[in-house]
């Protein structure tokens, strides 16, 4: 749940509940209704916290394990998957972007 990954985020980071309120201007008692899952941040405050911890938003959500922010790829990494071949589709393109994607959590994680 997202209240246990913004605890053990808070505990990761030594910070006291007040002071990560203070960071996302909110009050204490809601960090303590977020830990506890006695509600759930908005949107906004999802992106906050992530920004905040340097985590993705589908980590707090609890859609992946893994911590880091999807990137984007680079301009290099971009012209390579267009101009493989020319005559590609869009889809053929889109799939080829999604291999370099996967390529590079590969090497993030050597």
């Amino acid at each position: 749940m997202i209240g246990d990954k913004i605890h053990e985020l808070r505990s990761i980071h030594r910070l006291s509940q007040t002071e990560l309120a203070k960071a996302l201007h909110v009050s204490q008692q809601v960090i303590t209704k977020w830990e506890n899952n006695k509600s759930e941040p908005s949107s906004s405050a999802v992106n906050d916290l992530a920004s905040y911890f340097n985590v993705s938003s589908d980590y707090l959500l609890g859609r992946t394990s893994s911590k880091l922010p999807e990137k984007d790829l680079s301009p290099n990494q971009k012209l390579i998957a267009y101009s493989i071949d020319p005559d590609t589709s869009d889809e053929e393109r889109d799939a080829i972007i999604e291999m370099v994607k996967a390529a590079k959590k590969f090497r993030r994680r050597i």
